[in-house]
């Protein structure tokens, strides 16, 4: 993982939640942190041949200290076809990262996606650069 795609990583990653407390070892939790991400990363929308975490589809990663992972996710379109799917997809590979005790995902329409929240490198991939 290079320095900019962590320094994109950690913009996603709360360490701790509104409701638990602060975490008692914050590296532990980065370091989750790091594994979810990458397991965001095999996550494809079968249309579009970029991951989701690329496209700028993850809004946030919340883990708290008992290391239950909330999500908050969007889709390209409120009429995305994988829009029943998806977000269980998510789950279930969040879900498998070792140290993970519990996943949640929700579907977030504010703000809406556009294809400026794609990285520069899904931007290059699809030759739509903004």
């Amino acid at each position: 993982m290079s320095d900019s795609d962590l320094d994109r990583a950690s913009e996603f990653l709360s360490a701790e939640s509104a409701d638990a407390p602060a975490p008692s070892t914050p590296a532990a939790v980065d370091a989750l942190g790091e594994q979810v991400i990458e397991a965001l990363r095999t996550v494809y929308d079968p249309e579009i041949p970029v991951n989701i975490f690329e496209l700028g589809l993850i809004y946030k990663v919340d883990i708290d200290d008992a290391q239950n992972v909330h999500i908050d996710m969007t889709l390209t379109s409120p009429a995305c076809p994988v829009a029943g799917t998806l977000p269980d997809e998510v789950k279930d590979k969040v879900a498998a990262v070792e140290g993970v005790q519990g996943a949640t995902v929700e579907v977030v329409w504010d703000p809406p996606w556009h294809p400026g929240m794609m990285t520069e490198e899904a931007q290059l991939e699809l030759g739509m650069l903004y």
